[in-house]
């Protein structure tokens, strides 16, 4: 079976990057250069956000983070990041930036964070690229259980085969939902309890497959019709899927590299790490889809345009520096936003704050 190629993982491959090293483009980054002033705005029409200037920059030698690769919010309104520095993988802060909690060591790869509510508990869901496995835990890190690989589909011959990226909890029934975007490509269903349903997707070119499936949402927007929101990152579109894997449409998303869909009200919110036309370093930008799955706003980026109905090629904005490989978007519930960032050398979140 032929593995779809990761965007993300050629560069790395083809410039030699070691991304845990923290020291991308030494001799053409600099953390100067990538300052963000308080008076800059951002995005377009509706959705227009000011940038925050230092919020949530802590001591990095009490606090650090490597890649911040995700960012959800609890129903106490605390901003809960994921980092694969396994001195804290999770820091939580309040609205304004401060610290209030760190937990987890044993998380080197952690990379997807998804919140879920359980008759009015909260957990987490950890997708670790390293230990090759998604880990249930509580708010507090205490894990509740684990998925490892998928071995009931038949496609995987060894636990380093499935290298998770997200997951999606569907809040009608709990089934667990896991992209395996960076191993084989396989959307794997499981139940509350973390059993087995079925599979689909895989690598390839087809309507129906994937190259990078890289995040995922359940999609409720439309009343007693929800369906699956999928990333299809390597080809700069998403899918949409029924909630057993049958294949709706695609979306297509023409330059941007999308990382997962965030779901807020309406809207449809994501990461872009990088455009075609733009490669590495001072890539990426935000990228937000209204309910007809238009593109209204790109933060960081050009402005959408749309001509005969099809959506023109995207790319970063020029003029704005102050995004290093955006990874994830939080949305809180003033609709302000928080972008963790991968290989941006080792710096915290942007948060955006909407005007």
């Amino acid at each position: 079976m032929k593995k779809g190629n990761n965007p993300r993982r050629e560069f790395i491959k083809t410039t030699g990057l070691t991304v845990l090293a923290g020291t991308i483009f030494p001799t053409i980054i600099t953390n100067k250069s990538y300052a963000m002033k308080k008076e800059t705005v951002l995005g377009h029409g509706s959705h227009r956000y000011k940038v925050v200037e230092g919020w949530g920059v802590l001591d990095a030698g009490k606090n650090p983070v490597n890649d911040c690769h995700e960012m959800v919010e609890d129903a106490k309104g605390r901003l809960i990041l994921l980092t694969n520095e396994t001195k804290n993988n999770v820091l939580i802060y309040d609205k304004s930036g401060k610290l209030l909690e760190t937990w987890g060591t044993t998380y080197p790869g952690a990379h997807g964070l998804t919140i879920t509510d359980e008759g009015g508990e909260q957990f987490l869901f950890i997708a670790d690229n390293s230990r090759n496995q998604v880990i249930k835990t509580d708010l507090k890190g205490k894990e509740i259980f684990k998925l490892d690989y998928p071995r009931e589909t038949g496609g995987y011959d060894y636990p380093g085969q499935f290298i998770p990226t997200e997951t999606a909890i569907n809040p009608a029934n709990g089934d667990i939902y896991v992209v395996d975007g960076y191993g084989r490509n396989y959307v794997i269903q499981y139940n509350s309890k973390g059993e087995y349903i079925r599979h689909f997707g895989g690598p390839g070119d087809t309507d129906e497959t994937f190259n990078c499936c890289h995040g995922i949402i359940v999609d409720t927007r439309v009343k007693n019709n929800p369906t699956l929101l999928i990333t299809d990152r390597g080809h700069m579109q998403y899918k949409r899927f029924t909630l057993d894997g049958k294949y709706i449409k695609t979306i297509p998303m023409p330059g941007s590299f999308v990382c997962r869909p965030v779901l807020k009200g309406n809207n449809i919110y994501a990461a872009v790490y990088r455009s075609t036309t733009q490669q590495y370093p001072n890539s990426g930008y935000i990228t937000i889809l209204d309910a007809d799955d238009k593109v209204v706003s790109t933060p960081g980026g050009t402005a959408p345009e749309y001509v005969d109905g099809k959506l023109q090629e995207q790319r970063k904005d020029r003029t704005f520096l102050g995004f290093m490989h955006p990874h994830d978007v939080c949305v809180d519930s003033d609709e302000n936003l928080y972008v963790p960032q991968w290989a941006s050398q080792k710096t915290y979140p942007v948060k955006l704050e909407r005007v």
